[in-house]
């Protein structure tokens, strides 16, 4: 595999296409052919140098990007994520990541992605907000509800989220305005998601990718530990950001039992089990998780103990060919983006270690923006409740497709779940006549 995000993103393709391609046949062999080739590179990349003011009165320059992938489904979906490493080939493998995170949930968008080269941390606040806007005007063109539709992602949040969303309304006035009409045409509030709540944000939106993580984990369960009692059922989690607090304290509330947890400075242990609301309150009280009745450990140590599930949910690559036959879980859900290398992938396969892999498990973010997106374009506000309502068999029929076809191929949850969503896209290539 590559090292080169794209390629590697590239490679994994024609690795599914190659069990995908025998379901098909005569001509529409060809057409799936001509699709998986389309699917290789992004429908269309934006690329530009951005020019800000900076608080001094100078100018500083930075490098931005948005890639669209597959729109076969619906609009480009994707976050925006302000970083020191974003590249090319990262926004162009995140974008066709998306595509197949949105097509195994069944959501109707194709993937996208955006990012501009800096470390926010060095900006003021409004140097943030001047290079947000100016982001927002260079990809203007290309967004909208039914045509992108961004959100946050790394170093992004619902406030940059407000800024382009004011931008973008900005824009569309003006050029109501060039044209002589009476309005804009369209809710700009649906051209973003993760807006803060007082500008059409969803509720459940903190807690939407952690909780899509559980209602996941809860049919594997019935699938893998269906004689157990949830009790006897031991889960580590490495990450103790949103989506690891989120997914640590969902699960406990299940009755699940929470034995490990772990932050960026290291982990705490406990057999008998770790309430994660009193370990995050702690932590924000003292600035590290409690040392009290817990073995201290190593997020290296975390991820090699004898537990049934474990759950990476911050950095991508921690499980690789160097540790991989040490893992001791029964199972892996993926709430962190690329937490398993391809090398690692092969070995948890030959010692039988099911994986749930991100583009399913962590879906409920994008998913619960999906919600965010209706509900702006019906101009409605849905209470907490029926949000959930609604993730909760999104995510479960998600987990069953891929199952099933798992079960029917015998090949791994990832394999599986990538054939699921490549299917869909292209079978909607297909019937669009677009090869």
């Amino acid at each position: 595999m590559s090292t080169n995000p794209h390629q590697q993103a590239v490679e994994q393709l024609e690795k599914v296409a190659a069990h995908l391609r025998l379901h098909y046949d005569g001509d529409d062999q060809a057409r799936f052919d001509a699709a998986i080739e389309r699917l290789k590179e992004p429908d269309r990349l934006i690329k530009d140098t951005l020019e800000i003011k900076m608080d001094d009165g100078s100018t500083q320059k930075f490098t931005a990007f948005r890639s669209q992938h597959n729109n076969a489904r619906g609009p480009y979906k994707g976050g925006i994520r302000f970083h020191p490493n974003v590249s090319e080939a990262e926004v162009k493998a995140l974008s066709t990541w998306m595509t197949w995170k949105c097509a195994v949930t069944g959501i109707p968008y194709g993937g996208g992605k955006g990012g501009i080269i800096v470390d926010p941390k060095t900006l003021s606040q409004d140097e943030l907000q001047r290079l947000s806007r100016a982001y927002t005007q260079l990809i203007a063109d290309f967004i909208g509800p039914w045509m992108d539709v961004p959100a946050p992602d790394v170093n992004t949040n619902g406030q940059i989220m407000a800024w382009m969303v004011d931008e973008y309304q900005q824009i569309l006035s003006k050029r109501a305005v060039l044209a002589h009409t009476t309005g804009i045409g369209e809710n700009p509030l649906a051209t973003f998601t993760g807006k803060p709540l007082s500008l059409g944000g969803s509720e459940g939106r903190e807690e939407a990718t952690g909780l899509g993580g559980v209602f996941v984990m809860e049919k594997l369960v019935e699938k893998l530990f269906a004689q157990q009692p949830k009790k006897n059922i031991s889960i580590a989690i490495q990450g103790f950001g949103n989506v690891g607090y989120w997914f640590a304290v969902h699960a406990h509330q299940l009755g699940y039992n929470v034995v490990a947890v772990s932050d960026s400075k290291g982990g705490i242990y406990n057999q008998a089990g770790i309430d994660p609301e009193k370990a995050f309150k702690h932590k924000q009280e003292h600035g590290s998780l409690p040392q009290q009745n817990v073995q201290v450990i190593t997020n290296e140590h975390l991820l090699e103990l004898n537990v049934d599930i474990l759950v990476p949910s911050a950095l991508e690559g921690v499980i690789h060919a160097q540790n991989a036959d040490k893992i001791k879980a029964r199972a892996i859900i993926e709430m962190a983006n690329g937490p398993t290398t391809p090398e690692a992938d092969e070995i948890l396969l030959q010692r039988d270690i099911f994986v749930v892999p991100d583009v399913l498990a962590n879906a409920g973010g994008v998913s619960t923006s999906y919600f965010e997106w209706v509900q702006n374009l019906q101009g409605y506000s849905w209470p907490h409740e029926e949000v959930i309502r609604k993730l909760r068999p999104l995510m479960e029929t998600a987990f069953d497709q891929t199952w099933e076809m798992h079960q029917r191929t015998h090949l791994s949850g990832r394999l599986s779940t990538y054939m699921t969503a490549v299917q869909r896209v292209v079978d909607a290539m297909i019937m669009r006549g677009q090869v």
